[in-house]
């Protein structure tokens, strides 16, 4: 299997230094918009970003989402056809470009081989390597290689929809989403599978929310 830890280990005196060195450069980083690090309000403002970023948002780095993986075997799925779905899991990431959030819903159809993975595991596998910059199109191609492997399932397909920040609050102040698909093993090749995977799809989506007039 591909090397899927892309930093090294957080251990607790590698973890410290990092977080001495983010809080610097978030006291550097005020200083140069102007702010006054040292007053009131952002006193604390340093260790609390070096914190959130080493610990939630940039944890994906140190963490391999093997880790989670716990797949069974099921008989009954060997020589059948049938889908399995998992919709609707929570997705969020910091896009590279600009360093702001975007967040949505991924969406994971597959045909087992005969080996399905336990339910919440798919979440905590897309948390892992959505921790980490990323752009929605790689991340989705990361999950459904990541997937592919573990399960080796006939076919998988993985559609991700996702609300970019980076356009709604600066540049062209749009609430704009975006939609990937990544396909894998009979998807590629089966038109009808496909359709029939996103009509389950459709079916039990979530809307992602739209900020009217913002």
């Amino acid at each position: 299997m591909r090397e899927y830890v892309q930093g090294p280990s957080q251990e607790q005196g590698d973890l410290a230094s990092r977080r001495q060195l983010v809080r610097k450069l978030v006291e550097e980083f005020l200083k140069a918009i102007g702010e006054d690090p040292g007053r009131e309000g952002l006193r604390e403002t340093p260790g609390r970003v070096a914190r959130m970023w080493l610990e939630e948002l940039a944890s994906g780095y140190f963490v391999d989402p093997t880790t989670y993986v716990k797949t069974f075997e099921v008989e009954e799925y060997e020589g059948r056809e049938g889908l399995v779905a998992v919709t609707n899991i929570p997705t969020r990431s910091i896009c590279e470009h600009h360093l702001l959030p975007f967040f949505g819903y991924t969406h994971i159809v597959y045909i087992p081989s005969g080996r399905v993975m336990g339910f919440s595991k798919f979440a905590r596998v897309i948390k892992v390597l959505s921790s980490r910059l990323q752009i929605q199109e790689r991340l989705t191609e990361q999950i459904a290689d990541f997937l592919n492997e573990v399960l080796n399932p006939k076919g998988l397909l993985v559609v991700m929809e996702a609300l970019h920040t980076c356009a709604l609050i600066r540049g062209v102040e749009e609430s704009m989403t975006m939609t990937t698909v990544a396909l894998r093993g009979v998807f590629r090749e089966q038109r009808e599978l496909v359709n029939l995977a996103l009509q389950v799809v459709s079916s039990s989506r979530i809307p992602l929310p739209k900020f009217e007039g913002f």
